[in-house]
């Protein structure tokens, strides 16, 4: 379990020091690449590792990962052979709606050495759409004596296709009063006109009924037909006319539901019900009539379910202008959303190291990114962490951003960081978004085990009773100098299993001081006369350890028994190397 351990820990030294190698290279780009929508999953993109120049099985060596932002799956990586491979199905109107291109962006990141590539894949449109009315019955009223050429706006067919595979043209079924004409708006979007070419009489035909047709520019083209009912009135001379053919208006994006955005006004010169004017959004698209509402008397225009500048910068939109004979006019309302800075920034974590080895050098701890859907300064962003921890914030790519550390960390020191990592944008006021990660320390054997002391000594005082037999005496000494040598034994045996690091040569690596004192009574008789005092000095080096016994000295001992003295041995001195 140990061994494994510590060559994970190896492991993770050298991808360090191949990140702090290829920090150079970080923000290549790759590609771009394109796919087809609705491509069966499994169906093959592009060969990253041919791209990269790389062999076989570097990629898979390398660790190599696609990332998309917000852990978005769309795409997959089969490292064993570099091809990128589609994920799912991917149906562009889902990902982009009306946006084109539709834009797909990611990063393949290899870990050993650290490196990260830009890339983008563009979801081309297929015509899998067919264009729909929102009205299948459009009713027109027309005065018989409408002048020739004048022309009636129709409702407008939606497809969800882009390019040339949206509406691109409109036709009528064939009669003797009407043409249709095809126009288009500078947002791009493509409206039918009805044109009057010869007059009406509604005592020979009251009511005409066509049939409007849209056809996108497919191969073959899709279509989508309405209802167009004619109903022809009697003469009503004046249709009413607005005051301004266009309105420009700017409005926040965090203006409130039922906000005034203004106020249009048209007039009629009949009296009567032909006079009265009524307004209409005219041919409104989904995202219109959810925003916006007219009052049909007075023409005010006010915020319906919240603008968002993120999603939608700039609105157009007819409002229609309708009297009581069924004559219309029309103005065009340009609205443009205004941003504030109303999005916070958001963190990605891509990549987080922990534990990480003390005594290291510089080390990739996390790889993260940023974003801030927000435009100008609302949109642009500083990142930061505390001041007081030893790590760094580095850029990368874009917004990507490397957390290293500054220096060797120690583990003995500190064990566990707790980092916040803060994102303030430069709006006003200023949004911030804090991330926290913690950091632990992981031990390295650095540090040698050391004595309290460097000497310890040991008296025992010997027994003077004149009954003591010598005998007793030895055992008694015997006893407290092999419990003294297994103990000092021990001590050194757990020094040296421990020791990394030798102490300095001729120097007693240990503590200093004294055991206590033993009074050990070897007779019965519970009197102690005199003392052997026991000195270690315990010497460590380069290459080896070195204990010694100074001075187990005893004294002479006399004993009187049978009228004979006995004399203990002289002191003795004891050198063990080891």
């Amino acid at each position: 379990m140990e061994i494994g351990w510590m060559c994970y820990l190896r492991q993770r030294q050298v991808l360090v020091f191949f990140v702090l190698l290829s920090m150079f290279g970080v923000g290549a780009e790759l590609g771009p690449y394109s796919v087809v929508e609705e491509m069966e999953k499994g169906s093959f993109v592009a060969n990253l590792g041919k791209d990269l120049g790389l062999g076989l099985t570097d990629m898979y060596n390398r660790r190599a990962r696609i990332i998309f932002q917000g852990n978005k799956e769309h795409l997959q990586l089969k490292v064993q052979t570099g091809d990128l491979l589609i994920n799912e199905k991917l149906d562009r109107e889902e990902l982009c709606g009306p946006a084109d291109p539709c834009l797909l962006y990611f990063q393949l990141l290899m870990e050993k050495p650290l490196e990260i590539f830009q890339a983008e894949l563009r979801v081309k449109d297929i015509n899998d759409n067919s264009p729909v009315f929102t009205e299948r019955e459009m009713i027109l009223r027309i005065p018989e004596n409408s002048p020739l050429g004048i022309a009636f706006p129709l409702s407008n067919a939606l497809d969800l296709d882009v390019g040339s595979n949206n509406v691109q043209n409109y036709k009528i079924s064939p009669n003797s009063h009407f043409r249709v004409l095809t126009r288009k708006l500078s947002d791009g979007r493509i409206y039918p006109e009805l044109v009057l070419e010869e007059e009406l009489d509604r005592e020979e035909e009251p009511e005409i009924v066509l049939t409007l047709t849209a056809l996108d520019g497919g191969s073959p083209p899709r279509y989508g037909t309405a209802q167009v009912r004619i109903e022809v009135v009697d003469s009503n001379d004046n249709a009413p006319e607005f005051e301004q053919p266009i309105y420009k208006v700017q409005i926040p994006e965090n203006s409130h539901v039922g906000s005034l955005v203004v106020t249009v006004s048209a007039r009629d010169l009949d009296s009567g019900e032909h006079g009265k004017i009524a307004y209409t959004l005219f041919q409104p698209s989904e995202d219109i009539s959810k925003t916006l509402e007219v009052n049909p008397v007075t023409g005010e225009i006010q915020l319906r379910k919240q603008v968002d500048f993120e999603t939608v910068q700039s609105y157009e939109v007819d409002i229609k202008a309708t009297d009581g004979g069924g004559l219309s006019g029309k103005c065009t309302l340009l609205l443009q959303v205004v941003d504030v800075n109303d999005n916070p920034p958001e963190v990605t974590m891509s990549a987080l190291t922990s534990p990480i080895l003390e005594n290291s050098p510089e080390i990739v701890v996390a790889v993260f990114s940023v974003s801030d859907p927000d435009s100008g300064d609302n949109g642009k962003t500083v990142s930061s962490i505390q001041d007081d921890l030893p790590f760094l914030l580095k850029p990368s790519v874009k917004n990507f951003y490397t957390l290293v550390t500054k220096r060797a960390l120690d583990r003995e020191e500190r064990a566990q960081y707790n980092i916040t990592i803060t994102v303030t944008d430069l709006g006003t006021p200023r949004l911030k978004t804090q991330h926290n990660i913690t950091v632990t320390v992981s031990d390295v054997n650095d540090n040698a085990p050391a004595f309290s002391q460097t000497t310890y000594t040991l008296r025992v005082r010997e027994n003077n009773s004149p009954a003591l037999h010598i005998g007793s005496v030895s055992v008694a000494l015997a006893s407290v100098s092999s419990l003294f040598l297994f103990s000092v034994l021990v001590f050194v045996a757990v020094r040296l299993c421990r020791r990394s690091r030798a102490a300095s040569a001729g120097r007693c690596s240990g503590p200093e001081g004294h055991f206590p004192g033993h009074l050990v009574d070897v007779s019965g008789a519970g009197t102690l006369s005199q003392s052997y005092q026991y000195e270690v000095c315990l010497r460590g080096g380069s290459g080896t350890s070195e204990f010694k016994f100074l001075k187990p000295i005893i004294p002479n001992l006399q004993f009187q028994s049978t009228g004979k003295e006995v004399e203990e041995n002289p002191p003795f001195q004891n050198n063990f190397g080891i």
